[in-house]
C-alpha cells in the first residue's frame, strides 16, 4: 500500500508538506501541490479514511434521512432531485452521504442511534414525521442537522415556499376566469397547512367563496387516492370548474378519474398539479403547475449543513427559503 511517506521520498519533500499539499493547506505553493497530487496519481495513492477521521474528528460522511410510509417517495422526482444535488454537493465539499434508517440489519436502531453508528458528521432530515420521538431526539443531539420543509427552533431549515406558490397558483385560476375552484390536498403536515392557508387566504383575498365540499384530503404522490377524491368532486351538484392536486404525481390519478367520466382537460374541468417534475411538462396537454425549487434545496442543504459542521463556533441557525416558479402549462382554460 502506497503511503504519504513513499510520495514524500518519490518528490524529495516532507511528510508534513505531502499532508499539507493533499489536504488543501494554504501555505503550499500551489505548483508544489499539483505536483504532489500528480505523484500521489502516479504511485496510486489512496488516503485512508479511518486514519484521517481520526486525525481530524470528523468522519466527512453526512446522513441523509428519508423517511416515507407510503414507500414510493424515494423515487419521486422531486425528492430524487434533492437526493441528487445533496449528493453533488456534499462530494463536492469532500463528504460521503449514508442513508439514515431503523431496524439496521438485526440491529434495532432510532435515528440518532443509527447516525451514531454510522459516525455521520451531520444529517440532512429530507422527509419524516417530524412529531415522531425519534426525529426529535435526533434534531435536539449533538449532531448537527439541516431540515427541509420543516422548521425547528434552534435548528437550521431548508424551506419551500409553499405560501407563495399555493398564491400563484389561485391567482393564475382566478385570472382565466375561475371562481368555484377546488383543492385535493395531502396528509395534514406543515406544508399541507401553509398550502391551505395560502389557498383559503387567496381565495378569501379575491372574493372567492369555497365550500367546505370542495377541499378535499388525499395522500401525497398516492395518484389512487387522488382519483377517489376527484371521483367525489364529479358526484357534487355543482362541479368545480378548477381542481388542484397535491402533486404531479398524484394528479394522473385524477386524470384518470376524469377521462373515466369523459371529462376533458381543460375544455370541461381545468387542473393543476404541484411540484414541476418533467414528467408534468411531458403529458399532453402540458400540466399546469408550481415548480419547486427541488436542486437548489439539495444544495443549499448539503452546503450549510457541512458550514456547520466545519465551522461550529461561528454558526447561527438559519431558515432559507427557496423560491420557485409558476408553470402555465396548458390545462387551465380561460372561461367567462
Amino acid at each position: 500500500m502506497v503511503t504519504i511517506t513513499d510520495i514524500s521520498r518519490a518528490c524529495g519533500v516532507s511528510r508534513a508538506t505531502v499532508s499539507k499539499a493533499l489536504n488543501g493547506a494554504p501555505d503550499i505553493a500551489p505548483a508544489t501541490v499539483e505536483r504532489i497530487r500528480e505523484q500521489a496519481r502516479a504511485l496510486g495513492y489512496l488516503p485512508n479514511a479511518t486514519a484521517r477521521a481520526l486525525k481530524v474528528g470528523r468522519s466527512y460522511n453526512i446522513g441523509v434521512l428519508f423517511s416515507d410510509p407510503t414507500g414510493g417517495g424515494i423515487s419521486h422526482e422531486f425528492f430524487s432531485t434533492i437526493f441528487e444535488n445533496i449528493k453533488t454537493e456534499a462530494e463536492r465539499l469532500g463528504y460521503d452521504i449514508t442513508f439514515i434508517g431503523k431496524d439496521f440489519g438485526p440491529l434495532s436502531l432510532d435515528f440518532y442511534e443509527h447516525a451514531k453508528y454510522r459516525s455521520c458528521d451531520g444529517v440532512v432530515i429530507a422527509s419524516a414525521d417530524f412529531s415522531e420521538p425519534a426525529v426529535r431526539r435526533l434534531v435536539e443531539s449533538e449532531i448537527p442537522t439541516v431540515t427541509l420543509d420543516y422548521t425547528f427552533e434552534g435548528r437550521t431549515s431548508i424551506l419551500s415556499d409553499n405560501v407563495s406558490g399555493m398564491e400563484q397558483l389561485v391567482r393564475f385560476a382566478y385570472e382565466n376566469g375561475h371562481r368555484r375552484i377546488a383543492f385535493i390536498h395531502g396528509e395534514l403536515t406543515s406544508v399541507t397547512q401553509k398550502r391551505l392557508v395560502s389557498f383559503r387566504r387567496t381565495c378569501a383575498s379575491l372574493g372567492i367563496a369555497v365550500p367546505q365540499e370542495y377541499i378535499r384530503q388525499a395522500v401525497y404522490h398516492n395518484p389512487k387516492s387522488s382519483g377517489l377524491e376527484t371521483r367525489a368532486l364529479l358526484a357534487l351538484p355543482e362541479r368545480p370548474t378548477c381542481i388542484f392536486f397535491p402533486d404531479d404525481l398524484s394528479f394522473l390519478g385524477g386524470m384518470n378519474e376524469l377521462e373515466r367520466n369523459g371529462v376533458r382537460i381543460p375544455d370541461d374541468i381545468s387542473v393543476a398539479g404541484y411540484d414541476g417534475i418533467p414528467l408534468s411538462q411531458i403529458l399532453r396537454p402540458r400540466l399546469t403547475t408550481y415548480r419547486q425549487g427541488a436542486q437548489e434545496m439539495g444544495t443549499e442543504a448539503a452546503r450549510l449543513l457541512v458550514e456547520q459542521i466545519e465551522y461550529p463556533d461561528m454558526w447561527l441557525p438559519q431558515q432559507v427559503t427557496v423560491r420557485g416558479e409558476l408553470v402555465k402549462g396548458d390545462t387551465i382554460r380561460r372561461i367567462g
